[in-house]
């Protein structure tokens, strides 16, 4: 038996089902499943084999399943299997294979449930990727979590991750950011120069005023001195301009870093988006498309709905995304000739596949909805079957205090920054809470619910159990007992026989599959759900060895029992701060 106890009895079910069946094609074993029943009463393990291969094997699905059930029960894994439903087959299996699980894991340490299913493939997972204009905000916090707890879920999965960070620095929003340091600037030399008085002169007005970019002014004047502002008004801004934006974008870019490293993400590649267009990717690109005869000029039809007024039928450089599934065919430059957004993320993702990932995943704000569908076009029309491009949406998170939403920024404006949201709850607590929901789903961060010690915070409720666990093997190595998990490998499991201890140890087994499954979905909010579910198992198991003393983690006079139990608690342990580091979550050894 190998330490995925769910991928051997997936193996015996297969294995069953061809004998009764004969050969059968790829795609019908493909979709074969073993996982946890929907309730502890049917059994350790069912599967649908019967179901997805009833049609193929030519046999009802409850006739299958009556079959399958037979033969699987005479496995020596197997104490009983049985047909159920319209063709579901519950298994139950011999307990002496279930309690295999816990010396396995002690083998394998944290890395136990590292899958194969990777196989080394090259995945890029993109994310944060936000325009350099400001500190980053909570918005972005979420996003960084997503991306980075699912690149560390696809390692964990086999695959060979890059983690990458794309630098909007090509846009408007850019050039305005460069207006507004341009007058911190004129600041930092003593140039009183109104607001609205400089607004009025920049082609974009004044949008970036927050006070994050006094220091970066402040710089721009120990730098250069008045050497961008002779006269002692506003240049023009062919003298200015190009300095002004590189040097604050540099600075954005080493204050977003910083914050990035206070959450625990640490992202491999850095890509400019300038440095692509001026490297001349861009041509390169529209030149390949325009060869597959996937370019033209041509008129859009109207945007439905209401008519914009500045809107106006004119002919543009359009990519035939319509050939892709998209819902209609997308500019690729302007009226004035220069690139649209989508034209130069075209290059870009043209980029990546160039470097050889045959997996493209990238994380984006809710508000990106609607380019999904125009992007996964472009990679199709790219990569072909070569490499696929996967997009995970992250919506909006709201923080609440005292049940209402709070504004904690005074340095950025209108928004919450991610340091001010560290600072108040810590990085863990920041990590995990954002791991709670699906990415997509909308999320109230409650600081008054993620400090409360409750069963409500899963925070407190996960590292409680791991810190509970910890606290027994210090108690049980203070009492002479041996603890370490060499040790506790070749302990005799035979009285570990109560349904709770076996609740546990069917969580821990499930582990492996846990993180084959949330890797496919591209889903690592999953690791959050699982590690509750196994808390709870075990704070269950620590409650009932209050009422039975049987059931206890250390029992005077019994070393085989107490042996056995400390190593599940070991084992339970192990599988938590596995879980934990998937999360970019620090395990806590004993609550204060």
């Amino acid at each position: 038996m190998s330490s995925d106890l769910f991928a051997d009895i997936r193996a015996r079910v297969i294995a069953a089902l061809e004998a009764d069946a004969g050969p059968l094609a790829e795609d019908v074993l493909a979709r074969v499943e073993v996982g946890p029943p929907r309730e502890a009463s049917h059994g350790d393990m069912a599967s649908n084999a019967a179901m997805v291969a009833a049609k193929a094997a030519g046999k009802p699905p409850r006739a299958l399943a009556e079959s399958l059930a037979g033969r699987l029960a005479d496995a020596p894994e197997i104490a009983a299997a049985s047909a159920a439903g319209p063709g579901f087959i519950n298994i139950r299996l011999n307990p002496a294979i279930l309690r295999r699980v816990i010396p396995a894991i002690l083998a394998a340490g944290e890395a136990y449930g590292d899958g194969t299913i990777g196989a080394g493939g090259r995945v890029n997972v993109e994310y944060v990727s936000a325009n350099p204009t400001g500190p980053m905000h909570i918005g972005h916090c979420r996003g960084a979590v997503v991306g980075d707890a699912l690149a560390n879920l696809l390692a964990k999965a086999g695959f060979d991750v890059t983690r990458e960070y794309y630098i909007n620095d090509a846009g408007a929003q850019v050039a305005a950011l460069a207006w507004a340091s341009y007058w911190r600037y004129l600041q930092a030399l003593g140039r009183d120069v109104p607001a609205d008085e400089f607004a009025a002169q920049a082609p974009m007005g004044l949008q970036y005023q927050g006070d994050y970019l006094i220091p970066v002014g402040t710089a721009l004047a120990e730098t250069f001195a008045d050497r961008l502002a002779p006269d002692g008004g506003i240049a023009p801004p062919e003298l200015w301009f190009e300095p002004v934006r590189d040097f604050t974008i540099a600075a954005m870019m080493d204050a977003i870093r910083e914050d990035l490293d206070l959450l625990g993400v640490r992202q491999a590649v850095f890509t400019s988006e300038r440095a692509l267009v001026e490297a001349g990717r861009l041509d390169e690109v529209i030149a390949r498309l325009s060869a597959q005869g996937l370019i033209y000029e041509g008129v859009l039809e109207p945007p439905k709905g209401k008519l914009p007024e500045d809107w106006e039928p004119r002919a543009q450089t359009l990519f035939r995304a319509t050939r892709f599934g998209d819902d209609v065919d997308r500019p690729l430059r302007k009226s004035d000739g220069s690139a649209t957004y989508f034209a130069n993320d075209i290059a870009y993702h043209a980029d990546k596949i160039a470097r050889g990932f045959t997996a493209l995943i990238d994380v984006w704000g809710a508000d990106h909805g609607g380019y999904v569908s125009r992007m996964k076009a472009a990679v199709a029309a790219l990569a072909g079957e070569r490499a696929r491009l996967d997009v995970l949406l992250c919506q909006i998170v709201h923080v609440l205090k005292g049940g209402v939403p709070v504004r904690m920024s005074k340095r950025a404006g209108s928004f919450v920054t991610l340091r001010d949201l560290i600072e108040e709850v810590g990085r863990d607590v920041v990590r995990f809470i954002m791991l709670t929901r699906k990415s997509d789903a909308q999320m109230e961060f409650d600081l008054d619910q993620v400090v409360a010690q409750t069963r409500e915070n899963p925070v407190f409720y996960v590292q409680y159990a791991h810190a509970r666990c910890r606290s027994v093997l210090r108690h049980a190595a203070e009492e002479g007992h041996a603890t370490t998990p060499e040790a506790l490998a070749t302990a005799s499991l035979d009285s570990l026989a109560d349904e709770a201890e076996f609740a546990l140890i069917r969580r821990l087994a499930a582990w492996p599959r846990l993180v084959e499954g949330a890797a496919r979905a591209r889903e690592p909010h999953r690791i959050a759900f699982f590690l509750y579910d196994l808390a709870a198992d075990f704070h269950i198991l620590w409650n009932r060895g209050r009422e039975a003393a049987t059931l206890r983690f250390l029992q005077e006079d019994r070393p085989v029992e107490t042996r056995a139990r400390l190593a599940l608690v070991a084992a339970t342990a192990v599988v938590i701060r596995s879980g934990l580091a998937v999360m970019g979550v620090a395990p806590i050894e004993e609550m204060r």
